[in-house]
């Protein structure tokens, strides 16, 4: 499918949304769009794995006739129901393929043919359906995976009935909708993707909390990827693990498997954590949609601040879970509590605790602890924390002191639907093999659009390059040494070592007047031979 087409299936998709929802609120009715569409992509994918395995034994040239008397909507369930002796080596053979089941009854055909029939069991088999999957369907539970969705809930009808008819509308409208698309993983993935994007700018600042605009993720994932390439062919061989401890709908990470398979390398396991319960369960259905295994992918509800995961809560160092590359965008200068507790944390004590009034340096320093020694960590922060004072002064003085601290990249304004302030990436290692660091001021270089400035392919590339080649350009980037950053007291403002204001060009008052003076003899001389033609005219001279 191209591109375009693709674009295309987004947009059918957001236009059914727009229209279906009616009064219901756009956030609430973006859990229903998006479970419904990974619902088709589950099936989907189960279906075609399913004929691949029973071959000719998959009843699909059954006539509808023959399936009204067997009372079923699915050739599946009519295989079902001829060979209930042979299930279990079934499943346990799609479980082995697959990773998981959908009992025939569940799968999106029979909720669609439920729909268009206008069943009055449509609620109640889709209710079932919801909870199969979430304990039963794959053999790692993904309990809660569905619990944003309301499905007896007001908002769709005040009776089980009405409830039914708006399901069935719903159902009916989304499956005409996407009838003639593909259902492979980068198509339905993409469409997923693009749902989120659609919502979020609807969503204003709550979108901040589970959707990082595509064109920053890409920033973000290129630079991850870039370090550490097989110098053979160019390109990142392998990363092991990968992190984002903010992941909301986990587009960024999904964005680093893409770059790092698109680089010709192969990715070990991605995992994420999310505190907000709705874009956990979001960030869970994206892994699945494009592709991703439940083994492939680790996603955990908890605090990041707190450090509830007790996989990464290991005391043991010679346990310890370290990363090869970790991305995040985390919820900007965020108040918190930070107790006696915290301040012995061992993610906290070498450097100390951030303020209560900004969380941006706990973020950062919880992800920096687990970086291990030859990874890359990129971090999307507020530009204050590249020169406030106090405790974030400390901090950051100590990162530049031990040479953590990489590249410091300024990025223009109004990027995020959350908010309308510029933002900064902040690049870490724990063995940087420079004792400079890179600033790129990149505040100018961007498109502006009507609510959002936007970053191209051109202004992406101008940023990563200038990275990867630690290239400098007036008034765009330059390699800044430790002993200058030391002369302006550690404050990393970037205007203070790449400024983008043009130089007033020097005058030279004695050129000047030289010319002034030549001028004025030449007006002189051009108005004493215009007065002896006014005279030869008899005219009166001037």
């Amino acid at each position: 499918m191209t591109q375009k087409e693709q674009q295309q299936l987004g947009k059918t998709l957001w236009d059914i949304a727009d229209h279906l929802r009616g009064a219901m609120n756009a956030d609430d009715f973006r859990d229903y769009m998006l479970s419904f569409l990974f619902l088709r992509y589950l099936s989907a994918n189960y279906e075609e794995a399913a004929k691949k395995e029973l071959g000719r034994d998959y009843p699909d040239d059954t006539p509808p006739d023959v399936m009204d008397t067997l009372k079923v909507k699915t050739p599946l369930e009519i295989w079902y129901k001829e060979n209930p002796d042979d299930i279990a080596d079934f499943e346990k053979q799609m479980r082995r393929k697959v990773h998981y089941v959908i009992q025939p009854k569940f799968l999106w055909n029979n909720i669609t043919e439920l729909a268009r029939t206008q069943d009055g069991e449509l609620l109640q088999t889709l209710d079932k359906g919801f909870e199969y999957i979430e304990n039963e369907s794959f053999d790692n539970s993904f309990q809660g995976l569905f619990s944003e969705i309301n499905l007896n809930s007001e908002k769709l009808g005040k009776t089980a009935t009405d409830r039914n008819k708006k399901l069935c509308s719903i159902i009916q409208r989304i499956a005409d909708g996407i009838a003639n698309f593909s259902t492979d993983t980068d198509t339905l993935g993409d469409a997923y993707e693009y749902l989120i994007g659609q919502f979020a700018a609807g969503s204003g600042k709550k979108a901040g909390e589970f959707y990082t605009p595509q064109q920053i993720s890409t920033i973000l994932s290129e630079i991850v990827t870039l370090d550490g390439q097989d110098p053979s062919t160019g390109k990142k061989s392998k990363l092991d693990k990968v992190l984002d401890f903010a992941c909301g709908s986990g587009s960024l990470l999904l964005n680093v498997r893409k770059r790092i398979k698109d680089n010709g390398g192969s990715i070990g396991k991605i995992y994420g954590q999310e505190k907000n319960i709705t874009t956990y369960n979001l960030a869970r259905m994206n892994m699945l949609l494009h592709g991703m295994k439940d083994t492939e992918f680790e996603i955990f509800h908890g605090d990041t601040l707190l450090n509830q995961w007790d996989e990464l809560n290991e005391m043991n160092p010679a346990k310890k879970i370290e990363f090869d590359a970790i991305v995040a965008n985390p919820p900007f200068s965020l108040r918190w509590e930070p107790n006696d507790t915290l301040a012995e944390d061992f993610r906290f004590k070498s450097y100390g605790l951030a303020p209560k009034s900004a969380a941006d340096f706990a973020f950062l320093l919880h992800g920096f602890h687990f970086l291990g020694s030859e990874g890359t960590m990129a971090i999307i922060l507020p530009h204050g924390v590249l020169f406030r004072g106090g405790a974030e002064e400390r901090i950051r003085t100590k990162l530049l002191k031990d040479n953590h601290i990489d590249t410091v990249i300024g990025l223009p304004a109004n990027l995020f639907y959350s908010t309308g302030i510029p933002v900064c990436i902040l690049v870490l290692k724990k063995c940087k093999k420079d004792d400079d660091v890179l600033f790129i001021n990149a505040v100018d270089h961007y498109d502006k659009g009507k609510r959002q400035n936007t970053l191209d392919e051109r202004h992406r590339n101008e940023i990563v390059q200038t990275y990867q080649f630690r290239r400098e350009t007036e008034r765009y980037s330059r390699k800044v040494s430790m002993d200058e950053i030391e002369q302006n007291g550690y404050n990393l403002n970037i205007s203070r070592y790449v400024s983008t204001a043009k130089e007033d060009v020097s005058i030279n008052l004695e050129e000047v007047n030289i010319k002034l003076t030549a001028i004025n003899e030449r007006i002189k001389t051009a108005t004493d031979t215009h007065n002896e033609f006014l005279k030869e005219l008899g005219l009166k001279t001037i």
